[in-house]
């Protein structure tokens, strides 16, 4: 299986899928699927081009639009993940993953799939401290302070992909696992991007809860995005144990290094995005603990048992069978001709896959709900004027290629 990955998207799906197209032409071979490590800017229309934490010179609708609404079709089954440049409002419908556009599968804000007989792993937003015990509290419409941190990576989530035991093959996340340039050229990392090397000496480049997942899942491929780099690794995992290849990727840019073609052996095809059995019995054994407030989430660290949930899943997929529920539109689409047409920002909307995949799992819908222990959600409306913290800040890179400023 010749799988495809790519590192931040921005919106540009018609120039990273005529390149595969390309690739395709030149070298005789055929692209079976397409990852995206975050930044995806699934931007449906204007309404969401506003839930998306965009530097305002950057602010465009690009091509996913067209996807959206039908006036193309992604041409390679896409799975991609979140990251701090992304249509949060959409990306809060499909909490627990689910079709962006025909062909196009947003994996969740954590969550495991399988494609064939390859079991892909993932974790959506960048790790920020002071946030990652509290709860989904954001809700559309964002403040300034709530845009940056409803992408911010929370324990919960993280808690969820520790208890996958299966073997993985690939998992994905948008910032990079903590200590990670250990493993790799880190002196050519940071001739290439020298504002990069105070974290790297300092060991502070990097998410800690990616290394912790990293540490327990030790999935043969980790793809990343983020600094808009390459960077390879590899790491062992004990003197005798597994191997993980690790890449990060840039973003689609001419002449940048965005794009890699790994060939992993599978069954044989055709191959198409599936539940995964494993993940959806985690799902329904944390749901219950869903926490949806500013209040702290804490939660033991120890094993929890799913093995009745899985037995309970099993005997529902085996029923229905695996596949996703279908796509459905649940916003008008960008329309170039009539701008502005979708001018007013509206609150959350209940998207028809999330209720159907919480049905199948019996679960309650908890994405819109108010309040819950009395903590309002957005409390952070009425606090004093939000202060940049420093994963909000623009990187260097704007200074040596204005094209670059949107990290």
């Amino acid at each position: 299986m010749k799988i495809a990955v790519e590192g931040c998207m921005h919106g540009d799906l018609d120039k990273v899928y005529d390149t595969l197209r390309q690739l395709e032409e030149t070298e005789g071979v055929k692209i079976d699927l397409l990852l995206c490590c975050g930044d995806f800017q699934a931007v449906r229309n204007e309404n969401d081009l506003r839930c998306a934490n965009i530097p305002q010179k950057f602010r465009t609708m690009n091509s996913f639009w067209k996807y959206y609404s039908g006036q193309a079709v992604a041409p390679y089954p896409t799975i991609f993940i979140g990251g701090n440049h992304e249509a949060s409002n959409y990306l809060w419908e499909l909490y627990y993953g689910g079709w962006a556009a025909p062909n196009i599968y947003f994996l969740g804000f954590a969550g495991v799939v399988k494609f064939g007989n390859i079991r892909i792993g993932g974790l959506s937003g960048l790790h920020k401290q002071k946030d990652y015990h509290l709860g989904h509290y954001e809700r559309p419409p964002y403040n300034e302070q709530t845009i940056r941190s409803v992408y911010h990576v929370r324990h919960y989530d993280v808690l969820k992909l520790m208890h996958v035991k299966e073997p993985l093959d690939i998992f994905l996340s948008h910032d990079w696992p903590l200590g990670i340039t250990e493993y790799g050229d880190w002196q050519k990392l940071i001739r290439e991007k020298h504002f990069f090397e105070e974290e790297v000496k300092s060991r502070t480049l990097g998410s800690k809860p990616a290394a912790e997942l990293l540490n327990k899942l030790k999935p043969p491929y980790w793809f990343s995005a983020h600094l808009h780099c390459k960077f390879a690794a590899i790491i062992q995992h004990g003197e005798d144990g597994p191997t993980t290849k690790f890449l990060a990727l840039d973003k689609c840019l001419p002449g940048r290094n965005f794009l890699q073609v790994i060939d992993i052996p599978c069954n044989p095809g055709p191959y198409e995005i599936q539940y995964d059995e494993e993940w959806l019995a985690i799902t329904r054994k944390f749901n219950s603990a869903f926490p949806l407030t500013r209040a702290p989430f804490r939660m033991r660290d120890e094993q929890l048992d799913t093995q009745d949930d899985r037995q309970w899943v099993r005997i529902k997929l085996n029923t229905r069978g695996a596949k996703p529920f279908d796509f459905v539109q649940t916003a008008p689409s960008f329309d170039p001709s009539n701008r502005g047409s979708n001018a007013s920002v509206i609150g959350h909307c209940r998207n028809p896959q999330t209720e159907s995949f919480l049905q199948l799992l019996e679960l309650p819908y908890l994405l819109d709900s108010s309040s819950h222990g009395g903590v309002d959600r957005n409390e952070s409306s009425s606090q004093a004027g939000y202060t940049p913290d420093d994963d909000d800040i623009e990187l260097p890179d704007e200074v040596e290629d204005p094209a670059e400023g949107d990290e």
